[in-house]
């Protein structure tokens, strides 16, 4: 039987003129978010607040992570216009803290490092003031690729490691845990980028296998750390193994602390992008 959601993790619906704006100039743009693909339970908050974080190079993904809900299918070629409707709508919406995410594209020689940085490029034209902060793929760990991205220079790198080693296989049959973690180190040491990387609970993970997540990511020198809980998209996706307490959430601030970050958001809603202007 399915554990029922506990009342702290639910959202009240907002509709305001503020929120049906957002929809409008994401709409008359033709641009996605990640709020609405991945079902984010903060979307509403973040719309009110006239900010969304902007899902590029399609709405589709090449890779099958057992607890995203954005669907893998064979994704359709790169919008070439897409950078320049990024920037506009970035201006039209007043930000002056920007984040992009995108799906992984293995089908592009390089990833689509090339597309993070024309976006980087066209936001820095219309909106100079702008702080920009992008959460990537792991390009398969290819350093030209990511050295592109280096030379964009954004002023956060954000790559999620998601899971534990010992849950990452089930969760990203995909991807590479010790990949991810060479992806940070290296935008770091050949960069010198705030780095920034985000963990799920809630997979069946245990405290120590969480403690020694946050040490790995503490040695490949990241920055900025966000644990929030893992919510069921679907009966098709990875069930919930735990749902975490508010009191289990302060003891992971405890952790994260005694660990080396200094600066985190950890909390059941918490997701990548949630609030990070606050963040940096």
């Amino acid at each position: 039987m399915r554990e029922r959601l506990p009342e702290y993790l639910k959202r009240p619906i907002i509709d305001t003129d503020t929120t049906r704006n957002v929809r409008r100039i994401l709409k008359d743009r033709c641009l996605t978010t990640v709020c609405e693909n991945a079902r984010c339970p903060n979307k509403n908050e973040c719309y009110t607040k006239n900010t969304a974080t902007f899902l590029i190079m399609g709405n589709v993904c090449t890779r099958n992570c057992r607890y995203c809900n954005i669907s893998s299918e064979r994704p359709k070629p790169l919008d070439e216009k897409e950078p320049r409707h990024v920037a506009e709508a970035i201006k039209d919406l007043g930000l002056k803290y920007a984040v992009l995410t995108s799906v992984t594209r293995d089908d592009l020689p390089d990833g689509g490092a090339e597309h993070f940085v024309r976006c980087i490029e066209e936001i820095r034209t219309l909106n100079p003031d702008t702080k920009i902060e992008i959460l990537t793929p792991d390009f398969k760990g290819d350093t030209i690729a990511l050295d592109k991205i280096i030379k964009a220079h954004p002023d956060v790198f954000n790559h999620n490691i998601e899971t534990v080693r010992e849950l990452f296989k089930t969760a990203r049959p995909q991807g590479n845990y010790d990949l991810s973690l060479r992806v940070l180190k290296y935008v770091k040491e050949r960069g010198n980028l705030t780095t920034k990387s985000g963990l799920m609970i809630g997979l069946g993970e245990t405290p120590l296998q969480i403690e020694e997540t946050l040490c790995d990511l503490k040695k490949a020198s990241v920055d900025i750390l966000t644990i929030g809980q893992y919510i069921q998209p679907s009966k098709a996706h990875l069930p919930v193994a735990k749902y975490y307490t508010p009191e289990e959430y302060e003891s992971l601030q405890k952790l994260a602390h005694k660990v080396g970050f200094k600066y985190f958001q950890i909390g059941p809603l918490v997701r990548s992008s949630y609030r990070a202007a606050e963040l940096l």
